[in-house]
């Protein structure tokens, strides 16, 4: 079996809309409101449920029922691309593990026909052979393995309900079937830069080509109610998103500022359809509509998504999801 190509996705058409877009933005940071452009990317979430418990996801801090549980599929996926061309790249991930949704090379396979860059993210507990196998063959860009640790001990600290070593197995097969179908996809290795890990950063940076990946991302963590601290917080504040202050509570680094180029490049769309502003609206708070009930153009120029990005650029610190970010 072939390897789906690479895709060259920089046509004409997608390079006037992100020049459309970036002049669109600047002319918002000048409080002119021009919005006719489509978004450059989007993240697609494959399914909206997860097996582990991590104590700072959403998803991982509560139960779904069977009957509350969400997958995009193939139809709903080609009407959104249909309704998007300008697309450059996807992100086929959001809250849940993207893996649980056993169409997910089928989707990736069908934004790649569009000569669309693709990404996934998963914490890599569902890969087996076949699986990995599928996902290299069916042409992924990049695939991200979450493994937050180098020791079980570490590891376990944030991925409750997770194996280390069953992760290492998961990289191992992406890496083998990669060298297989002589593929291009490149295998990044994301560690969160926690307390619980933080003797290990050294160790990993030595060994990640070893164990198969091709890249080691050390990521911030982003914390809930972090202005208290958090003990998973690194020791040394450079290795953390936050700062403490004189008063000993926590703040971001990042100053607010009443701007965000994310409103404007792209959208996160969740396993219900919802087309949602950002990936921290975690809790589906600032829903612009639904893509089964009408189409993503008009979602993304409907006048909630307008008034809304207006907000952002007027008073970006009154809403809540903005509270967290390192936009």
């Amino acid at each position: 079996m072939k390897v789906e190509k690479q895709r060259m996705n920089s046509t004409f058409s997608r390079i006037v809309n992100i020049i459309r877009c970036r002049l669109s933005y600047l002319l918002g940071c000048l409080g002119i409101y021009h919005f006719r452009h489509m978004p450059e990317f989007l993240s697609v979430e494959p399914a909206d449920w997860c097996m582990l418990h991590c104590p700072q996801c959403p998803v991982g801090m509560k139960e779904k029922s069977l009957s509350d549980r969400h997958t995009m599929d193939e139809q709903t996926l080609r009407k959104l691309l249909d309704d998007c061309p300008t697309v450059h790249t996807i992100q086929f991930f959001f809250q849940g593990e993207p893996l649980l949704n056993n169409h997910l090379p089928e989707l990736i396979r069908l934004a790649g026909q569009r000569h669309i860059y693709t990404i996934v993210s998963t914490n890599g507990l569902l890969l087996t052979p076949q699986y990995a196998h599928r996902l290299i063959q069916c042409g992924t860009d990049r695939i991200i393995l979450s493994i937050d640790g180098y020791t079980e001990s570490s590891y376990s600290e944030y991925r409750i309900g997770g194996s280390l070593s069953k992760a290492l197995e998961g990289l191992r097969l992406l890496a083998e079937a990669k060298t297989r179908l002589k593929a291009k996809t490149i295998i990044e290795w994301q560690c969160l830069m926690l307390k619980s890990n933080q003797d290990e950063w050294q160790l990993l940076r030595e060994n990640y080509r070893r164990l198969g990946a091709d890249r080691l991302t050390l990521k911030t963590a982003q914390f809930y109610n972090f202005e208290h601290g958090n003990p998973l917080m690194p020791d040394d504040e450079r290795f953390s998103r936050y700062k403490q202050t004189a008063k000993g509570t926590y703040k971001l680094k990042k100053p607010y500022r009443n701007h965000c180029l994310r409103l404007w490049s792209g959208a996160v769309i969740d396993a219900e359809g919802n087309v949602l502003p950002c990936c921290f609206d975690k809790m589906r708070e600032h829903s612009f509509g639904n893509i089964h009930t009408g189409s993503f153009r008009q979602i993304w120029h409907s006048q909630k998504a307008y008034l809304f990005r207006k907000h952002i650029m007027q008073n970006r610190q009154s809403v809540s999801i903005c509270l967290n970010c390192t936009e």
